[in-house]
């Protein structure tokens, strides 16, 4: 399934290139070539784990199998059950998110607007993540939207009012966790365990969102994430790196990328009330899945739901979570925070790339993709498929050569980051082979 080294010498070269020590290299990484709804060609190379002399573990390579907390491609596996509990008539995307939470949820300038489970799936919500969207099992997320809440962070997790709900586009991770939540208090079951049994099972996707909860085997192929703090540095060690000792069953850490300090305490699940608060779960990005897992849901999505002879997902599901929900406004009142041009439109738990934008992914050739980009700790992942087509790939890198927010981060000849543009340039350009 690697294909001929003639067909995708060039590919081959490319890809590892991009492992090493240099600023715009990785630890490892791992990538899978679709043409046609058919792998056609596989990647990988580098560690997936760094050992070191203090922890008396050896380096691991980087497998099909490896596992990694893939960040923001988590999206989306949310979305499909949003999707699915949408189907059986258990939830509507136009629901109030106020009816499923306990308390009503509304931005303190807009007290008419109701905030929809849609608005939380496309980032229009109105909602901000402030420094912490995160937190312990033992708080409500409630918390984060009353003055007298433990993270009310003085507002920050409100927009400015000039930014209204239901038209302005910020990407926001604390909408995902509110989506946890509401999947939780719908279906009486603990995230992650319905999770488990509803989406993973049916795709074949071992892992799951609570390493202190992996079966041991797939423990021992749980990666590392790694970042330099500067060239030339030693790669240093972000998230998943245990050094062989899994936590406590249903213990979790806090996973908040924007914290100053690390919350690195591991806090029991004993106790906890599904519907209270699944952020600490983190659906917007704490699944830990592999290189082969993102393979299986890729091919769901360009099967139009159906995932080898098992209908994951109905047709209409997936075409409404690729549809355009929100798009930039060009000229006129600003509708949104594009990131630097990389968000141009947005689906539910996807998103689409213009190849002709600011957005695009390959340097010559103007290629349109739907999918999701994932970015956290220093891990660098994606899924994407061409519209229409049964081409697409998915591959994950876990460390980057300096910090995301140095200079030299910035792609070359888009708004993506140089790790991205190097990875995604060269698999765009194997679909015209």
């Amino acid at each position: 399934m690697r294909g001929t080294m003639t067909e995708y010498e060039e590919l081959e070269k490319s890809l590892a290139a991009i492992i090493g020590e240099d600023p715009d290299q990785v630890p490892g990484l791992g990538a899978i070539l679709y043409k046609n709804g058919q792998p056609v060609y596989s990647f990988c190379g580098g560690r997936a784990y760094i050992g070191g002399k203090s922890d008396g573990e050896a380096d691991r390579p980087f497998l099909r199998d490896s596992l990694f907390r893939i960040a923001s491609v988590s999206k989306q596996f949310t979305v499909y059950t949003i999707m699915q509990l949408a189907e059986q008539g258990r939830l509507s995307l136009s629901d109030d998110v106020s009816r499923y939470l306990g308390f009503s949820l509304r931005h303190p300038d807009f007290p008419y607007v109701p905030i929809t489970i849609e608005m939380l799936c496309c980032h229009t919500s109105g909602l901000r993540d402030g420094i912490i969207y995160c937190i312990p099992p033992e708080f409500g997320v409630r918390e984060f939207f009353f003055p007298d809440g433990k993270f009310y962070e003085e507002g920050a997790h409100f927009a400015t009012s000039d930014e209204p709900p239901g038209e302005y586009f910020s990407y926001c991770n604390l909408n995902y966790g509110l989506l946890g939540t509401i999947i939780e208090t719908v279906t009486g079951e603990r995230f992650d365990t319905y999770q488990q049994e509803h989406i993973l099972a049916m795709l074949d996707i071992d892992g799951g969102y609570l390493p202190a909860n992996l079966q041991q085997d797939e423990f021992h192929r749980l990666g590392g994430i790694y970042q330099k703090q500067q060239a030339g540095a030693d790669w240093q060690p972000m998230m998943d790196c245990y050094d062989g000792r899994q936590p406590a069953r249903d213990t979790v850490t806090m996973q908040n990328p924007y914290a100053e300090q690390d919350d690195s305490r591991e806090y029991s699940l004993t106790g906890y009330v599904p519907g209270t608060n699944a952020t600490f779960f983190a659906p917007q990005g704490g699944l830990r899945l592999s290189l082969k897992g993102m393979s299986h849901a890729l091919e769901m999505l360009m099967g139009c739901g159906l995932y080898r002879g098992k209908r994951v997902l109905s047709r209409d599901s997936v075409e409404q979570m690729t549809a355009k929900h929100w798009i930039y406004q060009v000229g006129g009142r600003d509708n949104g925070d594009t990131e630097d041009g990389v968000f141009l439109s947005y689906g539910l738990g996807l998103y689409q790339i213009d190849g002709g934008s600011r957005a695009r992914v390959c340097r010559d050739i103007d290629i349109d993709l739907v999918g999701h980009t994932g970015e956290a700790f220093g891990l660098l992942s994606g899924l994407f498929f061409r519209p229409d087509t049964g081409d697409g790939f998915v591959y994950i890198m876990n460390g980057e050569g300096l910090p995301e927010d140095a200079p030299e981060s910035r792609g070359r000849f888009s708004g993506n980051f140089v790790w991205e543009e190097r990875i995604m340039d060269a698999l765009c350009r194997a679909f015209m082979k």
